[in-house]
């Protein structure tokens, strides 16, 4: 098999600036997009409150921020300014196949998709995965258990009507069919996002980011961030991009730089070991000044 040639381009402060809309003086929310984010279970509400905080702090003109109906009331009452509705759910406070009517309505006028977070894990997520990727009609971010549920049906995947940016560590990336112990982590992380025909996001120290022709390498971030959060915070920076019309391989490319400067903000501030997901969120309008 031929070696795959690439050229990879690193992510800095001027992706950033080039990518993300001018806001002009005469200008309204509806202008810088809306985000539809789809997250949390039961036990699992930070999930879906850091990447809907996250999303917000870059920008993002409307946040709708969508939860199972056994847990709405408790992130109902931390919300902001994001708006928080129900969706029926399992009874274990998981999405299910009875959600899709009201997610298919709640599409209608979004602009970005995000998907995963906090979701947990069963027969009928799946299956709602596969639907929502047969239905959704704008750019969607499958993050977290959203990977885990398509990693078995590459071929829907593969066949969405829709653009799909995926953002795998290690171990969802294994169950994408890809090795995450490859000798050259960016001609695997390329071979993988050509499979999935998806622009991929290979997290981990030197973050890949391929459309399995073009690669993006991230050199910001440091080892105070591998904590639980920090994932939420990224999907929630790409989903704000995408739904301001950025393109999903510059979305993903500029959203790990914007998020690992965060961290490495934060880092150097608090140090590492007390780096919290909330405090990057507090870090990153700083960076987009």
């Amino acid at each position: 098999m031929a070696k795959v040639s690439y050229v990879a381009q690193r992510t800095d402060a001027r992706l950033v600036r080039m990518v993300l809309p001018v806001r002009k003086r005469d200008t309204h929310k509806g202008d810088y997009g809306r985000a539809l984010l789809l997250c949390g279970s039961e036990g699992l509400t930070g999930a879906a409150m850091l990447a809907a905080r996250a999303a917000l702090r870059t920008g993002a003109g409307l946040v709708h921020l969508g939860v199972p109906e056994k847990i709405y009331p408790i992130v109902a009452a931390r919300a902001g300014s994001e708006i928080v509705f129900p969706i029926p759910c399992d009874e274990a406070g998981r999405l299910c196949l009875a959600s899709f009517d009201e997610i298919d309505r709640r599409l209608v006028g979004m602009d970005a998709v995000l998907y995963g977070p906090g979701l947990g894990r069963s027969q009928e997520l799946t299956a709602l995965t596969l639907k929502l990727l047969q239905t959704c009609r704008v750019p969607l971010v499958l993050d977290a258990d959203g990977i885990n549920a398509v990693a078995g049906h590459i071929d829907v995947l593969r066949e969405s009507a829709c653009p799909v940016i995926l953002t795998p560590h290690d171990g969802e990336f294994m169950r994408l069919g890809g090795d995450p112990k490859a000798k050259d982590r960016v001609c695997e992380a390329m071979r993988v996002a050509a499979r999935t025909k998806s622009v991929l996001l290979l997290k981990g120290y030197r973050t890949i980011i391929t459309d399995g022709l073009n690669v993006y390498r991230n050199t910001t971030g440091n080892p105070g961030m591998a904590t639980g959060g920090s994932g939420d915070v990224l999907a929630g920076v790409i989903v704000s991009f995408l739904a301001q019309h950025v393109m999903p391989l510059e979305a993903a490319a500029a959203g790990a730089w914007l998020h690992g400067s965060a961290g490495d903000l934060c880092a150097g501030r608090l140090g590492e070991y007390g780096l919290l997901p909330e405090d990057m969120i507090e870090a990153l309008p700083r960076l987009l000044m």
